[in-house]
């Protein structure tokens, strides 16, 4: 039986992907402004942007990363019950996780655009 390497290469990325998420989230709660969780959060982002991400999901993934990145902040006015620190909390892990898969995917955007022939 042979292992294809691409189906074994999307299930390590995918399954990076949801602890990426799983961490983020339970992180974002409970263990703020956590330096190894922010290390690990950074490793999986990029076993996902090499593995994970197609150039077909690529706009889709730069919007997102951007979206997280402008709103980011804007639950600071939501005090009640401390709710700001929490989803603050989450979306900082969030960020740090899906960064460097966004700038993995933009690098190879770019060399896409500029490499020649095509």
């Amino acid at each position: 039986m042979a292992i294809d390497k691409a189906r074994v290469a999307g299930l390590v990325g995918f399954w990076a992907f949801i602890v990426g998420l799983v961490i983020s989230l339970v992180a974002g709660v409970f263990l703020p402004a956590n330096g190894l969780l922010v290390l690990i959060l950074v490793v999986l982002g990029i076993v996902i942007g090499f593995l994970n991400i197609t150039p077909k999901e690529t706009q889709a993934l730069l919007l997102a990363a951007i979206a997280l990145i402008v709103v980011g902040n804007a639950f600071g006015s939501l005090t009640l019950l401390d709710i700001n620190k929490y989803i603050g909390g989450i979306l900082f892990y969030v960020t740090v996780f899906v960064s460097p898969a966004a700038v993995i995917a933009a690098i190879k955007t770019l060399w896409a655009i500029g490499k020649p022939g095509d």
